[in-house]
C-alpha cells in the first residue's frame, strides 16, 4: 500500500510593488491563484485586488504551513518585504506565465 504525499503551499500575494500584501495557505496553489486573479472568492484579496504571487514556502504538512503563516501574519511589514525581496527584488508575478490561470 502506497501513502500518499500532500503539499501545502504558505504564499504571499500583492497588488503592486510594495503594495498590500495578504500571506495565505492551501494545497493546491494554482486552483488558489486561478480563483485569486478571477475574483472568485469573496474577503480581503478580493477587496484589494490581490492577485499577484510574489513568494512560495513548500511544506509536506498542512499543520507546519498555517504554524508559518500565522507566525508571519504577526511580523512587521518590513520583515516581509525583505523576505520577498531576497529572492524577488523586483516583485515579478510568479504565477504570470500560468496561462491556464484565466478565463
Amino acid at each position: 500500500m502506497y501513502k500518499t504525499i500532500h503539499q501545502y503551499y504558505l504564499y504571499i500575494l500583492t497588488n503592486k510593488t510594495c503594495g498590500t500584501i495578504y500571506i495565505g495557505v492551501t494545497n493546491n496553489l494554482e486552483r488558489r491563484m486561478y480563483e485569486h486573479k478571477n475574483k472568485l472568492i469573496e474577503g480581503f484579496t478580493k477587496k484589494y485586488g490581490l492577485n499577484k504571487l510574489l513568494y512560495i514556502e513548500t511544506y509536506q504538512y498542512v499543520k507546519d504551513a498555517i504554524k508559518r503563516e500565522k507566525n508571519m501574519k504577526k511580523w512587521k511589514r518590513q520583515w516581509k518585504i525583505d523576505l520577498i525581496e531576497k529572492d524577488n527584488p523586483n516583485w515579478k508575478d510568479l504565477s504570470k506565465d500560468w496561462t491556464h490561470l484565466i478565463d
